[in-house]
């Protein structure tokens, strides 16, 4: 098979498109012909060298994919080859061939192209886990998503209105207007304004860290939860205490790729029983800005960092 593999750490020309050993399911797993992979910030932070893939995944980059199942491994039930899937992984997506865990892997929601498909399972991961296990965003909350434009913020803006809360983005002013064609509320222009002036929120999901940390902490009402989930904005910042003990507040970081698979494979069942009903109503849909051939993997990721994208960028297969 071919594979986006990386060169050397660096910049978007590093990535090539490589003849690889063919991968082989084992115990638990399924091996799936990839139709599409979507392209996520980690997959950039891995091609510069600062993100590297857990111990036990592929080298190449990618952590969602879309595609059919081709075979399966001992102990798998309920899966078969042929079925179209989609399916959160822990690395090597950017290929024509890839092996997840079978508890990590969901059928494609009814009303969902094939394609589409693979710019689902790391959002709706990501997203569910934080917003709903960890944060329990409730009805009438208000819910603060920071990076609305991106894939991540864009689910998290459908999501957050299904569940019945009010929704704030930020994003560049470009975007408003889609952000709020999606569900938001209200959208704040991060680029001249301090979103932290007169806003007040139940939850915030943050993508930006240490300096988002003080204003973050500002916008919260008393029992408010925020939970970071990117560094884009630096690793530290500063935190006042007895704000937050005022506030009663949560504090909280994670990431997805390196919990177990046991976690993730609960994670999913999660998605599955709360998101996908929600997706086949058309309540959610994936948000897909554009599609590249897996070979111009360079060239999405080019688009990636120049944040001038709306949604999930794709890379295709065949």
């Amino acid at each position: 098979m071919h594979a986006i593999t990386i060169e050397r750490p660096g910049g978007p020309e590093v990535l090539r498109w490589t003849e690889v050993a063919d991968p082989e399911p084992g115990a638990g797993e399924v091996l799936i012909e990839v139709a599409a992979a979507g392209v996520n910030r980690a997959d950039a932070l891995q091609r510069q060298g600062n993100y590297p893939p857990p111990k036990d995944a592929p080298p190449y980059p990618g952590m969602e994919v879309s595609g059919r199942i081709r075979a399966v491994g001992d102990g798998v039930h309920g899966w078969r080859a042929g079925q179209e899937v989609c399916a959160l992984i822990s690395g090597g997506g950017y290929a024509e061939l890839v092996t997840a865990p079978a508890g990590q892997v969901l059928p494609v929601p009814e009303g969902v192209d094939l394609r589409d498909a693979a710019g689902l399972p790391e959002v709706a991961a990501t997203v569910y886990s934080n917003v709903v296990d960890l944060a329990r965003l409730k009805p009438g909350e208000t819910l603060l998503v920071h990076g609305g434009g991106s894939g991540i913020g864009t689910f998290a803006v459908q999501l957050g209105k299904a569940l019945g809360a009010n929704v704030v983005a930020t994003a560049r002013p470009a975007k408003h207007e889609r952000l709020l064609g999606l569900g938001a509320d209200r959208v704040v222009d991060y680029t001249s304004e301090d979103f932290s002036d007169g806003l007040r929120a139940d939850v915030v999901l943050d993508i930006m860290g240490g300096s988002y940390l003080k204003q973050n902490i500002d916008v919260l009402n008393v029992g408010g939860r925020l939970v970071v989930i990117g560094l884009q904005g630096g690793r530290r910042g500063e935190l006042d205490l007895g704000q937050l003990l005022a506030k009663r507040a949560l504090v909280a970081g994670t990431t997805l790729r390196a919990r177990p698979a046991a976690e993730k494979a609960a994670i999913m069942r999660g998605v599955q029983e709360g998101v996908w009903p929600l997706i086949s109503q058309g309540r959610i849909r994936p948000v897909i800005h554009s599609t590249f051939p897996m070979g111009d993997a360079g060239r999405a990721h080019e688009l990636l960092e120049s944040n001038e994208h709306f949604g999930k960028i794709l890379l295709t297969a065949g």
